[in-house]
Protein backbone atom coordinates (compact mmCIF):
# COMPACT_ATOMS: atom_id res chain seq x y z
CA UNK A 1 0.00 0.00 0.00
CA UNK A 2 2.91 2.35 0.78
CA UNK A 3 4.23 1.40 -2.54
CA UNK A 4 1.67 2.10 -4.51
CA UNK A 5 0.78 5.50 -2.89
CA UNK A 6 4.41 6.64 -3.24
CA UNK A 7 5.12 5.62 -7.06
CA UNK A 8 1.41 5.81 -8.06
CA UNK A 9 1.69 7.80 -11.84
CA UNK A 10 4.73 8.86 -10.70
CA UNK A 11 6.03 6.85 -13.97
CA UNK A 12 2.71 6.78 -15.69
CA UNK A 13 3.40 6.50 -19.81
CA UNK A 14 7.23 6.30 -19.10
CA UNK A 15 9.01 5.40 -22.32
CA UNK A 16 12.53 5.01 -23.52
CA UNK A 17 12.46 8.43 -25.21
CA UNK A 18 11.82 9.80 -21.68
CA UNK A 19 14.83 7.57 -19.90
CA UNK A 20 17.02 9.34 -22.61
CA UNK A 21 15.80 12.84 -21.37
CA UNK A 22 16.22 11.76 -17.69
CA UNK A 23 19.34 10.20 -18.57
CA UNK A 24 20.68 13.81 -19.97
CA UNK A 25 19.63 15.90 -17.54
CA UNK A 26 20.63 13.42 -14.61
CA UNK A 27 24.51 13.69 -15.71
CA UNK A 28 24.53 17.39 -16.51
CA UNK A 29 22.52 18.12 -13.02
CA UNK A 30 25.02 15.34 -11.02
CA UNK A 31 28.30 17.31 -12.90
CA UNK A 32 27.07 20.12 -11.56
CA UNK A 33 26.42 19.06 -7.97
CA UNK A 34 29.62 17.93 -7.33
CA UNK A 35 31.50 20.95 -6.96
CA UNK A 36 28.33 22.00 -4.82
CA UNK A 37 28.46 19.03 -2.62
CA UNK A 38 32.17 19.79 -1.65
CA UNK A 39 31.92 23.52 -1.09
CA UNK A 40 28.92 23.14 0.84
CA UNK A 41 30.14 20.66 3.46
CA UNK A 42 33.56 23.01 3.78
CA UNK A 43 31.50 26.31 3.97
CA UNK A 44 29.79 24.06 6.80
CA UNK A 45 32.79 22.93 8.75
CA UNK A 46 33.09 19.69 7.95
CA UNK A 47 35.23 17.46 4.91
CA UNK A 48 34.22 17.58 1.66
CA UNK A 49 33.66 14.01 1.37
CA UNK A 50 31.07 14.22 3.61
CA UNK A 51 29.19 16.75 1.40
CA UNK A 52 29.86 14.23 -1.50
CA UNK A 53 28.08 11.19 0.79
CA UNK A 54 25.53 13.42 0.99
CA UNK A 55 24.50 14.38 -2.56
CA UNK A 56 24.29 10.25 -3.53
CA UNK A 57 22.43 9.43 -0.55
CA UNK A 58 20.10 12.42 -0.27
CA UNK A 59 19.93 13.00 -3.51
CA UNK A 60 18.82 9.18 -4.32
CA UNK A 61 16.19 8.82 -1.23
CA UNK A 62 14.50 12.15 -1.97
CA UNK A 63 13.75 11.21 -5.47
CA UNK A 64 12.50 7.88 -4.57
CA UNK A 65 10.58 9.15 -1.81
CA UNK A 66 9.57 12.72 -2.22
CA UNK A 67 6.52 14.72 -3.69
CA UNK A 68 7.77 16.14 -6.83
CA UNK A 69 8.80 14.51 -9.74
CA UNK A 70 11.55 17.19 -10.32
CA UNK A 71 13.66 17.32 -6.88
CA UNK A 72 16.85 17.36 -6.79
CA UNK A 73 18.00 17.12 -3.04
CA UNK A 74 21.01 17.66 -1.62
CA UNK A 75 23.11 20.13 0.56
CA UNK A 76 22.38 23.74 -0.17
CA UNK A 77 23.84 27.17 1.11
CA UNK A 78 20.44 27.88 2.96
CA UNK A 79 21.85 25.36 5.88
CA UNK A 80 25.49 26.31 6.28
CA UNK A 81 25.15 28.81 9.16
CA UNK A 82 22.99 26.66 11.47
CA UNK A 83 25.48 23.56 10.32
CA UNK A 84 28.17 25.28 10.69
CA UNK A 85 27.43 26.39 14.23
CA UNK A 86 26.02 22.90 15.31
CA UNK A 87 30.16 21.61 14.42
CA UNK A 88 31.22 24.43 16.48
CA UNK A 89 29.05 24.25 19.54
CA UNK A 90 28.40 20.59 19.07
CA UNK A 91 30.64 19.18 17.19
CA UNK A 92 30.62 16.95 14.16
CA UNK A 93 28.65 13.62 15.70
CA UNK A 94 26.71 15.12 16.93
CA UNK A 95 25.31 17.09 13.98
CA UNK A 96 24.96 13.44 12.44
CA UNK A 97 22.39 12.95 15.75
CA UNK A 98 20.68 16.85 14.30
CA UNK A 99 20.48 15.70 11.30
CA UNK A 100 18.82 12.09 12.22
CA UNK A 101 16.48 14.08 14.71
CA UNK A 102 15.49 16.68 11.88
CA UNK A 103 14.72 14.03 9.47
CA UNK A 104 12.06 12.44 12.08
CA UNK A 105 10.86 15.37 12.34
CA UNK A 106 10.30 16.01 8.50
CA UNK A 107 8.65 12.39 8.55
CA UNK A 108 6.07 13.22 11.64
CA UNK A 109 5.39 16.78 9.79
CA UNK A 110 4.86 14.82 6.34
CA UNK A 111 2.62 11.98 8.45
CA UNK A 112 0.54 14.67 10.36
CA UNK A 113 0.12 15.91 7.24
CA UNK A 114 1.99 20.06 8.07
CA UNK A 115 3.08 20.43 4.67
CA UNK A 116 0.48 22.89 4.25
CA UNK A 117 1.34 24.68 7.22
CA UNK A 118 4.66 26.01 5.76
CA UNK A 119 2.99 28.53 3.31
CA UNK A 120 1.86 30.90 6.66
CA UNK A 121 5.46 31.59 7.49
CA UNK A 122 5.79 35.47 6.22
CA UNK A 123 7.44 36.17 3.29
CA UNK A 124 9.29 39.25 4.99
CA UNK A 125 11.06 36.30 7.35
CA UNK A 126 11.75 34.13 4.84
CA UNK A 127 13.51 36.68 2.56
CA UNK A 128 14.97 38.17 5.90
CA UNK A 129 16.82 34.96 6.72
CA UNK A 130 17.74 33.97 2.95
CA UNK A 131 19.55 37.28 2.66
CA UNK A 132 21.39 37.17 6.18
CA UNK A 133 22.32 33.47 5.14
CA UNK A 134 23.76 34.71 1.83
CA UNK A 135 25.62 37.52 3.47
CA UNK A 136 27.55 35.14 5.73
CA UNK A 137 28.08 32.71 2.76
CA UNK A 138 29.23 35.43 0.62
CA UNK A 139 31.38 37.16 3.82
CA UNK A 140 32.77 33.53 4.76
CA UNK A 141 34.45 33.14 1.49
CA UNK A 142 36.76 36.46 1.79
CA UNK A 143 39.66 34.36 3.63
CA UNK A 144 39.56 31.70 1.15
CA UNK A 145 39.36 34.24 -1.76
CA UNK A 146 42.26 36.02 -0.66
CA UNK A 147 43.92 33.18 0.47
CA UNK A 148 44.61 34.16 4.31
CA UNK A 149 46.36 32.32 6.91
CA UNK A 150 45.67 31.59 10.35
CA UNK A 151 42.18 32.56 10.15
CA UNK A 152 39.98 31.03 13.02
CA UNK A 153 36.15 29.97 12.26
CA UNK A 154 34.09 31.54 14.57
CA UNK A 155 30.48 30.92 14.97
CA UNK A 156 29.09 34.57 15.21
CA UNK A 157 29.42 36.60 12.10
CA UNK A 158 31.45 39.90 13.80
CA UNK A 159 33.93 37.34 15.32
CA UNK A 160 35.22 36.26 11.77
CA UNK A 161 35.18 39.77 10.10
CA UNK A 162 37.62 40.61 13.02
CA UNK A 163 39.81 37.51 11.86
CA UNK A 164 39.59 38.52 8.63
CA UNK A 165 40.74 42.17 9.33
CA UNK A 166 43.58 41.07 11.68
CA UNK A 167 45.00 38.08 8.77
CA UNK A 168 45.13 40.56 5.73
CA UNK A 169 48.51 41.09 5.73
CA UNK A 170 48.72 37.41 5.35
CA UNK A 171 46.93 38.00 1.65
CA UNK A 172 48.01 35.53 -1.20
CA UNK A 173 48.14 36.69 -4.51
CA UNK A 174 48.16 33.60 -6.34
CA UNK A 175 44.96 32.89 -4.35
CA UNK A 176 43.39 35.78 -5.89
CA UNK A 177 44.47 35.40 -9.08
CA UNK A 178 43.23 31.57 -9.02
CA UNK A 179 39.62 32.86 -7.49
CA UNK A 180 39.53 35.72 -9.95
CA UNK A 181 40.15 33.22 -12.91
CA UNK A 182 37.33 30.82 -11.67
CA UNK A 183 35.05 33.90 -11.21
CA UNK A 184 35.64 35.07 -14.85
CA UNK A 185 34.45 31.84 -15.93
CA UNK A 186 31.68 31.05 -13.75
CA UNK A 187 30.09 34.38 -14.67
CA UNK A 188 31.18 34.07 -18.49
CA UNK A 189 30.33 30.61 -19.51
CA UNK A 190 26.79 30.77 -19.22
CA UNK A 191 26.72 33.50 -21.57
CA UNK A 192 29.00 32.04 -24.62
CA UNK A 193 28.35 28.39 -23.57
CA UNK A 194 24.82 27.79 -21.62
CA UNK A 195 24.75 24.64 -21.90
CA UNK A 196 27.79 23.97 -19.63
CA UNK A 197 27.71 23.99 -16.11
CA UNK A 198 29.57 27.32 -15.09
CA UNK A 199 31.41 26.34 -11.89
CA UNK A 200 32.67 22.67 -13.09
CA UNK A 201 34.14 24.79 -15.86
CA UNK A 202 35.72 27.64 -13.47
CA UNK A 203 37.42 24.93 -11.14
CA UNK A 204 38.41 22.58 -13.89
CA UNK A 205 40.40 25.91 -15.58
CA UNK A 206 41.32 27.38 -12.43
CA UNK A 207 42.56 24.27 -11.08
CA UNK A 208 44.20 23.59 -13.71
CA UNK A 209 46.45 27.03 -14.20
CA UNK A 210 47.36 26.91 -10.60
CA UNK A 211 48.79 23.04 -11.00
CA UNK A 212 50.55 24.26 -14.24
CA UNK A 213 51.62 27.72 -13.46
CA UNK A 214 52.19 28.02 -9.43
CA UNK A 215 52.39 24.85 -8.28
CA UNK A 216 52.30 24.47 -4.35
CA UNK A 217 51.11 28.02 -3.42
CA UNK A 218 47.81 27.67 -3.24
CA UNK A 219 46.15 25.49 -0.29
CA UNK A 220 44.30 23.02 -1.72
CA UNK A 221 41.62 20.79 -0.19
CA UNK A 222 44.17 17.97 0.40
CA UNK A 223 46.56 19.84 2.28
CA UNK A 224 43.94 21.36 4.22
CA UNK A 225 41.29 18.40 5.20
CA UNK A 226 43.08 15.60 3.56
CA UNK A 227 42.95 12.98 0.63
CA UNK A 228 39.59 12.29 -1.05
CA UNK A 229 38.88 8.70 -0.17
CA UNK A 230 37.37 7.28 -3.39
CA UNK A 231 35.85 4.21 -1.33
CA UNK A 232 32.14 4.21 -0.31
CA UNK A 233 31.33 5.61 2.90
CA UNK A 234 30.98 3.45 6.25
CA UNK A 235 27.57 2.53 8.06
CA UNK A 236 27.52 4.08 11.20
CA UNK A 237 24.50 4.29 13.44
CA UNK A 238 24.67 7.66 15.77
CA UNK A 239 24.84 7.12 19.78
CA UNK A 240 21.46 8.74 20.13
CA UNK A 241 20.42 9.16 24.13
CA UNK A 242 18.00 11.09 26.17
CA UNK A 243 20.29 13.80 26.92
CA UNK A 244 21.67 14.41 23.57
CA UNK A 245 17.98 14.48 22.36
CA UNK A 246 17.43 17.58 24.66
CA UNK A 247 20.85 19.21 24.11
CA UNK A 248 20.44 19.29 19.98
CA UNK A 249 16.43 18.79 19.73
CA UNK A 250 16.68 23.00 18.89
CA UNK A 251 18.96 23.18 16.11
CA UNK A 252 17.22 19.88 14.69
CA UNK A 253 13.93 21.40 14.97
CA UNK A 254 15.39 24.54 13.21
CA UNK A 255 17.34 22.02 10.53
CA UNK A 256 13.95 20.55 9.81
CA UNK A 257 12.08 23.46 9.61
CA UNK A 258 14.64 25.37 6.98
CA UNK A 259 14.86 22.14 5.14
CA UNK A 260 10.91 22.09 5.11
CA UNK A 261 10.67 25.59 3.61
CA UNK A 262 13.75 24.97 1.34
CA UNK A 263 12.28 22.09 -0.48
CA UNK A 264 8.51 22.98 -0.28
CA UNK A 265 9.98 26.54 -1.98
CA UNK A 266 11.56 24.10 -4.91
CA UNK A 267 8.98 21.95 -5.81
CA UNK A 268 6.65 24.97 -6.21
CA UNK A 269 9.34 26.48 -8.39
CA UNK A 270 9.70 23.13 -9.95
CA UNK A 271 5.43 23.36 -10.45
CA UNK A 272 5.57 26.31 -11.78
CA UNK A 273 8.22 25.68 -14.83
CA UNK A 274 6.48 22.71 -15.58
CA UNK A 275 2.51 22.89 -15.12
CA UNK A 276 2.58 20.33 -12.62
CA UNK A 277 1.53 20.14 -8.81
CA UNK A 278 3.78 18.51 -6.19
CA UNK A 279 2.48 16.26 -3.07
CA UNK A 280 3.20 19.13 -0.22
CA UNK A 281 3.33 15.82 2.69
CA UNK A 282 4.34 13.28 1.14
CA UNK A 283 7.71 16.04 -0.17
CA UNK A 284 8.42 16.31 3.79
CA UNK A 285 8.45 12.67 3.95
CA UNK A 286 10.65 11.98 1.33
CA UNK A 287 13.03 14.51 3.12
CA UNK A 288 12.62 13.19 6.50
CA UNK A 289 13.47 9.92 5.23
CA UNK A 290 16.32 11.00 3.18
CA UNK A 291 17.60 12.85 6.55
CA UNK A 292 17.29 9.79 8.40
CA UNK A 293 19.03 7.65 6.64
CA UNK A 294 22.39 10.17 5.20
CA UNK A 295 23.66 10.53 8.83
CA UNK A 296 24.10 6.31 9.03
CA UNK A 297 26.99 7.64 5.96
CA UNK A 298 28.44 10.68 7.32
CA UNK A 299 25.77 12.72 5.60
CA UNK A 300 24.96 16.22 6.20
CA UNK A 301 21.62 17.69 6.10
CA UNK A 302 19.76 17.99 2.33
CA UNK A 303 17.19 19.74 1.26
CA UNK A 304 15.24 20.45 -2.23
CA UNK A 305 17.96 22.69 -4.16
CA UNK A 306 16.21 25.06 -6.09
CA UNK A 307 19.21 25.71 -8.76
CA UNK A 308 20.02 22.08 -9.26
CA UNK A 309 15.85 21.50 -9.36
CA UNK A 310 15.65 24.31 -12.17
CA UNK A 311 18.14 22.89 -14.03
CA UNK A 312 16.70 19.61 -13.58
CA UNK A 313 13.94 20.36 -15.44
CA UNK A 314 15.55 23.11 -18.23
CA UNK A 315 17.26 19.81 -19.15
CA UNK A 316 14.27 17.62 -20.23
CA UNK A 317 13.87 15.54 -17.12
CA UNK A 318 10.56 14.38 -16.91
CA UNK A 319 10.40 11.83 -13.98
CA UNK A 320 12.37 11.22 -10.33
CA UNK A 321 14.70 9.18 -12.28
CA UNK A 322 16.56 11.90 -13.27
CA UNK A 323 17.47 12.93 -9.59
CA UNK A 324 18.32 8.99 -9.23
CA UNK A 325 20.67 9.13 -12.13
CA UNK A 326 22.16 12.43 -10.60
CA UNK A 327 23.08 10.56 -7.45
CA UNK A 328 24.63 7.51 -9.33
CA UNK A 329 26.84 9.84 -11.46
CA UNK A 330 27.97 11.60 -8.39
CA UNK A 331 28.57 8.15 -7.03
CA UNK A 332 30.99 6.86 -10.10
CA UNK A 333 32.84 10.70 -10.20
CA UNK A 334 33.22 9.62 -6.18
CA UNK A 335 35.28 6.37 -7.41
CA UNK A 336 36.87 7.17 -10.20
CA UNK A 337 37.82 10.73 -9.78
CA UNK A 338 38.43 11.35 -5.98
CA UNK A 339 41.94 11.95 -6.03
CA UNK A 340 41.84 14.38 -7.87
CA UNK A 341 39.19 16.50 -6.52
CA UNK A 342 42.36 17.01 -3.57
CA UNK A 343 44.10 19.37 -5.68
CA UNK A 344 40.69 21.85 -5.83
CA UNK A 345 42.31 24.87 -3.97
CA UNK A 346 40.10 26.43 -1.72
CA UNK A 347 40.54 29.89 -3.84
CA UNK A 348 38.46 28.38 -6.50
CA UNK A 349 35.74 26.85 -4.54
CA UNK A 350 35.74 30.25 -2.95
CA UNK A 351 34.09 32.08 -6.03
CA UNK A 352 31.03 28.88 -6.47
CA UNK A 353 29.85 29.76 -3.01
CA UNK A 354 29.86 33.46 -3.43
CA UNK A 355 27.82 32.96 -6.43
CA UNK A 356 25.68 31.08 -4.78
CA UNK A 357 25.00 33.46 -2.47
CA UNK A 358 24.57 35.96 -4.69
CA UNK A 359 21.94 34.56 -6.51
CA UNK A 360 20.08 33.37 -2.97
CA UNK A 361 20.25 36.75 -1.53
CA UNK A 362 16.94 38.24 -2.83
CA UNK A 363 18.51 41.61 -3.16
CA UNK A 364 15.07 42.88 -5.48
CA UNK A 365 12.39 41.62 -3.15
CA UNK A 366 14.78 42.41 -0.02
CA UNK A 367 14.85 46.11 -1.68
CA UNK A 368 11.35 46.16 -2.47
CA UNK A 369 9.82 44.86 0.82
CA UNK A 370 12.46 47.79 2.24
CA UNK A 371 10.84 50.40 0.73
CA UNK A 372 7.73 49.80 1.53
CA UNK A 373 8.28 51.01 4.68
CA UNK A 374 5.41 49.31 6.40
CA UNK A 375 5.53 46.49 9.31
CA UNK A 376 6.61 44.22 6.95
CA UNK A 377 9.82 45.98 6.37
CA UNK A 378 10.64 45.72 10.50
CA UNK A 379 10.38 42.22 10.30
CA UNK A 380 12.57 41.52 7.28
CA UNK A 381 15.21 44.05 8.72
CA UNK A 382 15.03 42.26 11.92
CA UNK A 383 15.38 38.73 10.94
CA UNK A 384 17.81 40.06 8.00
CA UNK A 385 19.84 41.49 11.10
CA UNK A 386 19.29 38.65 13.51
CA UNK A 387 20.91 36.03 11.45
CA UNK A 388 23.96 37.79 10.48
CA UNK A 389 24.44 39.17 14.16
CA UNK A 390 23.00 36.71 16.59
CA UNK A 391 22.03 33.33 14.38
CA UNK A 392 19.54 31.59 11.97
CA UNK A 393 17.43 30.02 15.25
CA UNK A 394 16.73 33.11 17.00
CA UNK A 395 16.15 34.83 13.64
CA UNK A 396 13.41 32.95 12.68
CA UNK A 397 11.91 32.46 16.12
CA UNK A 398 11.78 36.37 16.89
CA UNK A 399 10.46 37.10 13.10
CA UNK A 400 8.11 34.53 14.02
CA UNK A 401 6.88 35.80 16.96
CA UNK A 402 7.32 39.32 15.67
CA UNK A 403 5.24 38.95 12.46
CA UNK A 404 2.21 36.99 14.70
CA UNK A 405 2.03 40.79 16.95
CA UNK A 406 2.12 42.21 13.92
CA UNK A 407 -0.23 40.10 12.40
CA UNK A 408 -2.70 40.63 15.69
CA UNK A 409 -2.17 44.48 15.85
CA UNK A 410 -3.72 44.58 12.16
CA UNK A 411 -6.39 42.09 12.61
CA UNK A 412 -7.27 43.94 15.96
CA UNK A 413 -7.62 47.19 13.85
CA UNK A 414 -9.95 45.61 11.68
CA UNK A 415 -12.50 45.04 13.82
CA UNK A 416 -14.78 47.39 13.62
CA UNK A 417 -18.00 48.18 16.08
CA UNK A 418 -20.09 51.20 15.05
CA UNK A 419 -23.86 52.35 16.21
CA UNK A 420 -26.06 52.03 13.58
CA UNK A 421 -29.75 53.31 12.26
CA UNK A 422 -31.66 52.70 9.31
CA UNK A 423 -31.62 55.56 6.40
CA UNK A 424 -34.96 57.38 6.51
CA UNK A 425 -33.96 57.73 2.72
CA UNK A 426 -33.66 53.72 2.13
CA UNK A 427 -33.57 50.35 3.80
CA UNK A 428 -29.53 50.41 4.65
CA UNK A 429 -28.28 51.20 7.89
CA UNK A 430 -25.96 54.27 8.50
CA UNK A 431 -23.55 55.35 11.12
CA UNK A 432 -23.32 59.00 10.62
CA UNK A 433 -27.29 59.86 10.98
CA UNK A 434 -26.70 58.50 14.67
CA UNK A 435 -27.12 61.42 17.15
CA UNK A 436 -27.83 62.77 20.03
CA UNK A 437 -31.45 63.96 18.92
CA UNK A 438 -31.88 60.68 16.76
CA UNK A 439 -31.04 58.01 18.54
CA UNK A 440 -33.79 54.92 19.71
CA UNK A 441 -33.63 54.85 23.64
CA UNK A 442 -35.18 51.34 23.74
CA UNK A 443 -33.21 49.75 20.51
CA UNK A 444 -29.33 50.24 20.06
CA UNK A 445 -28.09 48.63 16.92
CA UNK A 446 -24.46 48.07 16.49
CA UNK A 447 -22.57 46.80 12.83
CA UNK A 448 -19.73 44.27 14.02
CA UNK A 449 -17.30 43.82 11.26
CA UNK A 450 -14.12 41.81 11.39
CA UNK A 451 -12.83 38.47 13.39
CA UNK A 452 -13.58 38.66 16.74
CA UNK A 453 -10.86 36.93 18.13
CA UNK A 454 -8.35 37.69 21.35
CA UNK A 455 -6.78 40.60 20.03
CA UNK A 456 -10.07 42.36 19.36
CA UNK A 457 -12.00 40.80 21.71
CA UNK A 458 -11.87 43.33 24.74
CA UNK A 459 -11.92 46.23 21.77
CA UNK A 460 -15.22 44.68 20.88
CA UNK A 461 -16.77 44.61 24.50
CA UNK A 462 -15.35 48.42 25.20
CA UNK A 463 -17.23 49.39 21.96
CA UNK A 464 -20.25 48.38 22.82
CA UNK A 465 -20.31 49.16 26.52
CA UNK A 466 -18.94 52.47 26.76
CA UNK A 467 -21.34 53.82 23.77
CA UNK A 468 -24.33 52.74 25.73
CA UNK A 469 -25.03 54.82 28.50
CA UNK A 470 -28.36 53.84 29.31
CA UNK A 471 -30.15 50.01 29.32
CA UNK A 472 -31.79 49.65 25.69
CA UNK A 473 -35.03 46.89 25.78
CA UNK A 474 -33.37 45.53 22.31
CA UNK A 475 -29.28 45.11 21.50
CA UNK A 476 -29.47 44.03 17.97
CA UNK A 477 -25.64 43.20 17.05
CA UNK A 478 -25.50 42.74 12.76
CA UNK A 479 -22.96 40.31 11.98
CA UNK A 480 -22.70 39.58 9.17
CA UNK A 481 -19.23 40.70 7.80
CA UNK A 482 -18.02 38.74 11.32
CA UNK A 483 -15.84 35.77 9.38
CA UNK A 484 -14.39 34.59 12.65
CA UNK A 485 -14.71 34.27 16.41
CA UNK A 486 -12.61 32.69 18.82
CA UNK A 487 -13.27 31.52 22.56
CA UNK A 488 -11.50 34.62 23.78
CA UNK A 489 -14.00 36.25 21.56
CA UNK A 490 -16.76 34.12 22.69
CA UNK A 491 -15.83 35.22 26.72
CA UNK A 492 -16.60 38.85 25.35
CA UNK A 493 -19.29 38.14 23.50
CA UNK A 494 -20.81 36.52 26.54
CA UNK A 495 -20.14 39.01 28.66
CA UNK A 496 -22.23 41.69 26.40
CA UNK A 497 -25.15 38.78 26.40
CA UNK A 498 -25.23 38.09 30.08
CA UNK A 499 -24.97 41.81 30.54
CA UNK A 500 -28.17 42.91 28.77
CA UNK A 501 -29.90 39.81 29.17
CA UNK A 502 -30.79 41.36 32.70
CA UNK A 503 -32.84 44.06 31.31
CA UNK A 504 -33.38 43.14 27.58
CA UNK A 505 -32.45 40.91 25.04
CA UNK A 506 -29.79 40.55 22.28
CA UNK A 507 -30.40 40.12 18.96
CA UNK A 508 -28.41 38.62 15.85
CA UNK A 509 -28.41 39.39 12.72
CA UNK A 510 -27.09 37.81 9.46
CA UNK A 511 -24.38 35.72 11.91
CA UNK A 512 -21.67 33.15 9.77
CA UNK A 513 -21.49 29.75 10.40
CA UNK A 514 -18.59 29.02 11.76
CA UNK A 515 -19.03 31.76 14.76
CA UNK A 516 -22.67 30.66 15.02
CA UNK A 517 -21.23 26.86 15.41
CA UNK A 518 -18.98 27.80 18.09
CA UNK A 519 -21.70 29.75 19.79
CA UNK A 520 -23.83 26.62 19.76
CA UNK A 521 -20.67 24.82 20.80
CA UNK A 522 -20.11 26.51 24.34
CA UNK A 523 -23.80 26.80 24.77
CA UNK A 524 -24.20 30.37 24.42
CA UNK A 525 -26.42 30.11 21.20
CA UNK A 526 -29.27 28.51 23.91
CA UNK A 527 -28.78 31.39 26.23
CA UNK A 528 -29.33 34.14 23.65
CA UNK A 529 -32.63 31.82 22.06
CA UNK A 530 -32.95 30.26 18.62
CA UNK A 531 -35.73 32.94 18.37
CA UNK A 532 -33.27 35.86 18.59
CA UNK A 533 -30.98 35.16 15.72
CA UNK A 534 -32.34 36.48 12.03
CA UNK A 535 -31.02 36.52 8.55
CA UNK A 536 -31.76 39.54 7.68
CA UNK A 537 -31.85 42.90 9.88
CA UNK A 538 -35.54 43.63 8.71
CA UNK A 539 -36.67 40.92 10.28
CA UNK A 540 -34.55 41.64 13.82
CA UNK A 541 -35.51 45.26 13.69
CA UNK A 542 -39.71 44.06 13.25
CA UNK A 543 -39.30 41.89 15.73
CA UNK A 544 -37.48 44.47 18.21
CA UNK A 545 -40.08 47.27 17.97
CA UNK A 546 -43.13 44.67 18.87
CA UNK A 547 -40.53 44.34 21.86
CA UNK A 548 -40.27 47.36 23.34
CA UNK A 549 -42.43 49.77 25.89
CA UNK A 550 -44.42 51.78 23.26
CA UNK A 551 -45.70 53.65 26.27
CA UNK A 552 -41.93 55.06 26.20
CA UNK A 553 -42.40 55.89 23.17
CA UNK A 554 -45.13 58.31 23.30
CA UNK A 555 -43.87 61.92 22.83
CA UNK A 556 -40.58 60.92 21.44
CA UNK A 557 -38.88 63.43 18.81
CA UNK A 558 -36.07 61.00 17.87
CA UNK A 559 -37.95 59.06 14.96
CA UNK A 560 -35.27 56.57 14.71
CA UNK A 561 -37.77 54.19 12.68
CA UNK A 562 -39.80 54.65 10.71
CA UNK A 563 -42.59 53.74 12.16
CA UNK A 564 -41.62 55.88 15.07
CA UNK A 565 -44.49 58.96 14.21
CA UNK A 566 -47.15 56.10 14.39
CA UNK A 567 -45.80 54.83 17.81
CA UNK A 568 -45.34 58.40 19.12
CA UNK A 569 -48.83 59.47 18.18
CA UNK A 570 -50.72 55.93 19.67
CA UNK A 571 -53.26 57.11 22.21
CA UNK A 572 -52.36 55.79 25.95
CA UNK A 573 -55.38 53.61 25.81
CA UNK A 574 -54.57 51.89 22.38
CA UNK A 575 -51.38 50.88 23.12
CA UNK A 576 -51.58 47.34 21.91
CA UNK A 577 -52.73 48.64 18.72
CA UNK A 578 -48.98 48.35 17.20
CA UNK A 579 -48.92 49.71 13.32
CA UNK A 580 -47.59 47.97 10.67
CA UNK A 581 -43.66 47.29 10.81
CA UNK A 582 -42.23 48.28 7.37
CA UNK A 583 -39.51 46.04 6.26
CA UNK A 584 -35.52 47.10 6.00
Amino acid sequence: MLQKGFFRGRYKGYSLQSLQKDLISGIVVGVIAIPLGMAFAIASGVKPEYGIYTTIIAGILISLFGGSKYQIGGPTGAFIPILFGVVVTYGFENLLIAGFLAGLILVLMGLFRLGSLIKFIPRPVTIGFTSGIAVIIFTGQISNFLGLTGVEKHELFLDNMREIVIHLDTMNPYSILTAIICLITIIFTPKFFPKIPGPLIGLLISTLLASMLYPNQVSTIGSTYGEISNTLPTFSFPEITWEKIQLLIRPAFVIAILGAIESLLSAVVADGMTNSKHNSNRELIGQGIANMVAPLFSGIPATGAIARTATNIKNGAVSPFSGIIHGIVVLLVLLMFAPFASKIPLASMAPILMVVAWNMSERHVFYHLLKTKTADSLILVVTFLLTIFVNLTAAVEVGLVLAVIIFTKRMSDVMVTTKVLPHPKNKKVDSDIVTNKHDCPQISIYNVEGPLFFGAAQTFEHSIMSTIHYKPKVLLLRMGKVPFMDTTGEANFSSIVRHFSQHGIVLISGIQQQPKGLLIKTGLFDIIGKEHFFNHTGEAIEYALNQINQQKCLGCKHFAFRECRAFSDVKQDSVDKRPVVTSY
